[in-house]
């Protein structure tokens, strides 16, 4: 405990971010999602559906159950299963979606480029 304490200490006085910033995949899209009736839910006002054993993480990178979320909009990227579904859901903090371009289409994540280790995407 003390050590997390004085690592913790050490990051900030070194002006780092206490909070690791999160990884996206390149195929995760960004949209506007509004969970309804569980698992139902509009995505950029699209009916969409939540895949079977979706996950949903808030800003903090914690799981949130769908429920909780009923009727909220949020800013989100999200990843599609084979079927179609919504499989990974990523609520996104404020630092996040200040980060553009970010697709929100196949078709763009297709033509734009993608660096994982800056978490960036450029257009042509």
């Amino acid at each position: 405990m003390l050590r997390c304490a004085f690592v913790l200490l050490i990051a900030m006085a070194a002006g780092l971010p206490a909070q690791a910033q999160r990884a996206f995949q390149a195929s995760a899209l960004r949209g506007e999602l509004l969970v309804t009736r569980p698992p139902e839910a509009l995505l950029n006002g699209q009916a969409m559906r939540l895949a079977p054993g979706a996950r949903i993480r808030n800003a903090s990178n914690m799981v949130q159950l769908s429920g909780s979320l009923v009727d909220q909009k949020l800013v989100v990227n999200y990843t599609l299963d084979a079927a179609g579904e919504l499989r990974d859901v990523w609520i996104l903090s404020a630092a996040e979606q200040a980060v553009k371009p970010w697709p929100s289409t196949s078709e763009q994540a297709r033509t734009w480029a993608f660096d994982s280790t800056m978490q960036r995407w450029s257009k042509p």
